[in-house]
C-alpha cells in the first residue's frame, strides 16, 4: 500500500473578517477538507485574523501561509544562525 500526501488547497482569506464566526467557519472547512483527504492552507490572512486563530489555539490546525514564507513562519525580529554540529564556539 502506498502513502499519498493530501492535496492542498490555497484559500485566500484576505477579505475575511477577524471574528469568532470566521475562525469557526475556517476550522469547520479544514475539518471537512481533512475528511476528504485534503488540506486547506490560508493565504493573505490579516494580522488580526492570525492573532485570533492563535488565541483560539488553532494555529496548528488552520495552516496559515504568511506573506513571503510558504512553509514556516518566524516571529518578527527573530534570527537564527546556522552552525555545524561540531562547531560549538560562539
Amino acid at each position: 500500500m502506498t502513502s499519498q500526501h493530501p492535496s492542498t488547497i490555497a484559500f485566500n482569506v484576505g477579505d475575511v473578517a477577524a471574528d469568532a464566526l470566521a475562525v469557526e467557519a475556517l476550522a469547520r472547512l479544514q475539518l471537512v477538507a481533512h475528511r476528504f483527504g485534503l488540506e486547506i492552507r490560508l493565504c493573505h490572512a490579516s494580522r488580526d485574523l492570525l492573532d485570533l486563530i492563535a488565541l483560539a489555539g488553532l494555529a496548528d490546525v488552520l495552516r496559515v501561509e504568511v506573506e513571503g514564507e510558504a512553509e514556516e513562519r518566524e516571529e518578527p525580529g527573530g534570527a537564527e544562525e546556522e552552525r555545524q554540529l561540531d562547531d560549538l564556539t560562539f
